[in-house]
């Protein structure tokens, strides 16, 4: 693999973050769920060690003017069911609510002549949806919202599951980003 990132390189991501209202919530949430839906620091710090990774690892798909990229933005709004059922009829057609949208700015067409910021577009997460999710698989609620911010960061970076194997591919890389930080630790 042909690393284009330098041993001091430093990952900037400019992110636009949008917190969830944690009062309109009818559940207990940990301290550090709550930190987690309410300021951008700890999705920053999460966005940039997964962006990080995937720059570095080929088998992740990732456009080469991301891979070559030192400052990337996105947005990532945590928001409810109503809003999440509003943008996906007003974008995909779709008449339903649903757990996590995604909304690319980038396709392997595109390119960038300097190094300017590079958008990657934005991630809208229902709240609501993932409580439910997680409380029916019984899981944290902390690691389905960082699942669901996965799932979007892959979609905005090009992958798709249109068939059970891309799918099960996608999934798979997902779990390896959430389980960064053990991974990090084995290869120190």
């Amino acid at each position: 693999m042909e690393n284009y990132l330098p041993s001091s390189y430093k990952l900037n991501i400019d992110l636009s973050f949008t917190p969830f209202l944690d009062q309109d919530l009818d559940t207990f949430l940990n301290r550090e769920t709550l930190e987690l839906i309410r300021n951008a620091s700890q999705w920053n710090s999460e966005i940039a060690s997964w962006m990080r990774f995937i720059q570095l690892n080929e088998e992740f798909k990732c456009p080469d003017i991301v891979r070559k990229a030192s400052q990337l933005s996105l947005g990532l709004e945590l928001t409810n069911d109503k809003k999440i059922l509003d943008l996906n009829s007003a974008w995909l057609g779709q008449s339903k609510s649903t757990d996590v949208l995604s909304f690319p700015m980038i396709d392997e067409t595109s390119f960038c002549v300097s190094h300017e910021c590079i958008e990657l577009g934005d991630i809208v997460i229902s709240v609501p949806t993932a409580i439910r999710q997680a409380r029916e698989n019984n899981i944290d609620l902390f690691r389905e919202l960082r699942w669901l911010a996965t799932h979007g960061l892959l979609h905005l970076l090009g992958w798709d599951h249109s068939d059970e194997e891309s799918l099960n591919n996608m999934l798979l890389n997902q779990e390896q980003l959430l389980d960064l930080s053990v991974i990090l630790e084995n290869e120190a």
